[in-house]
């Protein structure tokens, strides 16, 4: 789960993180009232939207008065903010954070998250802040800096102590950098994040180390620890398909393809986009149903696939094991008849109740595609496109 910047700044403030101070507004108006309250004569008008890259994109603006920062607001509020991350489609803006005004004397980066090749949390950084961090990986990785943490022993002062060194700080930049750090390590187990990230991570002309930007994402897994954090999820930022996804607990992740896939199980889903790929075709989402998948959620799962205009044929590929293939089809041939399915539909069952899965879609009356493998189901679906 994603939050917006002035979200994170608030959950980091709470583990003594140092941010700027900044005011979040949904209008013109209260973004002025904003800039009063945080006074001095500089402000920063930020758009806040779920993705990098906002200032490239015109999100992020300096005001030196508060005509400039009504002028910024009114044009932000309502935008279309196009982003690298975001696509062309952009993000509507409908909020702001206004902060004050920052003299920066260097731009660093940090950040947090879980190493898959080791199996433990890195924490990194680097002095090149304010950069796409994959840029830097790519062109220059000897610049990014890393620390492996050990589960039982945690993040280590010594360690933070090592990275502000590298970083090339010293006096009481040093020291402040460490102490940063350590706080957003404990923040990061605190919390349960999968990521967190400030980019930049700025050092002020007065000494001072902020997290200038903050970009903190939470294992979905953990969220019954974090009731408080469900409560910040801004559903105008995602897939709306994700979001009705969600509802029926179907693990939904909306790709740019033209079959849908519905699977139970994360591993066989993988593996049935992959070999779509293989048989020439390209996979218009990642559907887990789960291993448990009942009539009602398959039906959701066909539902939510058919929605999306760019899918011109479905692929479903259940194997019962825990859930009886049976089940499925029924769940299948309910959602057909209730859903105007004007595409292909490929199904392959295997597994429990095979054979009366079979039956269940040949007397539906409905134009199924029955596969009996995988390789052929693949075959089936892209020739259905062709």
């Amino acid at each position: 789960m994603k939050v917006h910047e002035h979200q994170a700044k608030e959950i980091l403030k709470r583990f003594e993180v140092a941010v700027p101070e900044g005011q979040v507004a949904y209008s013109v108006e209260e973004a002025v009232r904003a800039a009063e309250s945080l006074g001095g004569t500089v402000w920063v008008v930020k758009a806040q939207i779920h993705a990098g890259g906002r200032g490239k994109g015109g999100g992020v603006k300096v005001a030196k008065s508060l005509e400039e920062v009504r002028m910024l607001a009114g044009q932000m509020l309502g935008m279309r903010l196009v982003t690298h991350q975001t696509g062309p489609e952009g993000r509507i803006v409908k909020r702001l954070l206004i902060e004050q005004g920052i003299s920066i004397a260097k731009e660093l980066y940090v950040g947090i998250t879980l190493d898959r090749a080791s199996s433990q949390t890195v924490v990194m950084a680097s002095t090149e802040g304010g950069v796409e961090i994959e840029k830097v990986a790519a062109a220059t990785p000897e610049k990014i800096l890393k620390v492996f943490v050990d589960r039982a022993a945690g993040f280590r002062p010594y360690q933070a102590r090592a990275l502000a060194f590298g970083l090339g700080l010293s006096g009481d930049v040093y020291k402040n950098a460490v102490k940063f750090l350590l706080a957003l390590y404990t923040a990061y187990e605190a919390m349960d994040c999968s990521l967190a990230e400030i980019n930049p991570l700025v050092v002020t002309a007065e000494g001072r180390v902020l997290a200038l930007d903050a970009k903190i994402n939470f294992d979905d897994n953990a969220l019954d620890r974090h009731p408080e954090i469900f409560t910040l999820r801004d559903t105008d930022e995602e897939d709306p398909l994700e979001v009705e996804a969600s509802k029926s607990n179907l693990n939904y992740i909306k790709l740019d393809g033209n079959v849908g896939c519905m699977v139970n199980g994360a591993g066989l889903a993988m593996g049935t986009m992959d070999i779509i790929k293989l048989a020439g075709g390209e996979p218009a989402n990642f559907l887990d149903v789960g291993g448990g998948a009942s009539a009602e959620t398959v039906e959701a799962g066909f539902k939510i696939i058919l929605a999306d205009p760019h899918v011109k044929a479905v692929l479903i590929n259940i194997f019962g094991g825990i859930v009886r293939c049976d089940r499925v089809a029924t769940g299948v041939v309910e959602a057909a008849r209730k859903v105007k399915v004007e595409i292909p539909v490929v199904v392959r069952l295997a597994g429990t109740n095979a054979d009366l899965a079979g039956e269940i879609l040949a007397e539906s009356g409905l134009n199924f595609l029955v596969a009996k493998s995988l390789k052929d189901a693949a075959h089936k679906v892209t020739e259905a496109i062709a």
